[in-house]
């Protein structure tokens, strides 16, 4: 018997309390069954990460979600620590343990701008893909599968209704991608 397909979504929000889209974005992501939520701010508030905990919760996961509000060109300071010490290649890079490898990952981010600021000439000078490439490196050099990640544009300008649409939006999606890995009999422990 194969278990159900199980995601980790790394959610970072340094502001939550002040959050309107972030908090609906880890509540949807919540609601669904075999997604766990790691929300970093909450656990690590003295910023030293339980890398133990959160490599098992890697190894557990058969699609891993980064979920987060980008903020001048870059992820929060604390996921970009988590990075830093919980993907060590030498525990992550694929090798002999390969323990990433064949892993799906997605990055669910929220951005000020409007899509056509990201664009040559435009306000922010280049594609948005150009600032989310370390986070995709970093998942290839892993060995995991990148799945185009999911943005929403003009969040801090949203009104609760877009926020309600945006929330369900991505809780649809999270669904879809488990679906899709239980299509292809992927799922932890099969």
């Amino acid at each position: 018997m194969s278990l159900s397909p199980r995601a980790l979504v790394v959610f970072a929000d340094p502001a939550l309390h002040r959050s309107r889209i972030s908090r609906r974005v880890g509540e949807a992501a919540r609601s669904l069954s075999h997604v766990v939520v790691q929300d970093l701010y909450e656990l690590y508030p003295d910023l030293y990460i339980d890398v133990g905990r959160e490599r098992t919760l890697l190894k557990e996961a058969d699609l891993v979600v980064f979920a987060f509000q980008l903020s001048w060109y870059a992820m929060p300071a604390l996921l970009k620590e988590w990075f830093d010490t919980v993907f060590k290649p030498e525990w992550a890079e694929p090798g002999a343990q390969a323990r990433l490898a064949g892993k799906s990952c997605w990055a669910a981010v929220g951005c000020a701008s409007q899509p056509g600021d990201y664009q040559p000439g435009a306000r922010h000078g280049r594609p948005l893909a150009e600032y989310l490439a370390p986070l995709e490196q970093t998942a290839r050099a892993c060995g995991m599968r990148w799945i185009d990640p999911h943005v929403f544009y003009g969040a801090d300008g949203a009104d609760a209704q877009t926020v309600d649409a945006h929330a369900e939006q991505l809780r649809a999606l999270l669904a879809g991608h488990l679906a899709r890995l239980a299509r292809e009999g992927v799922a932890h422990g099969a």
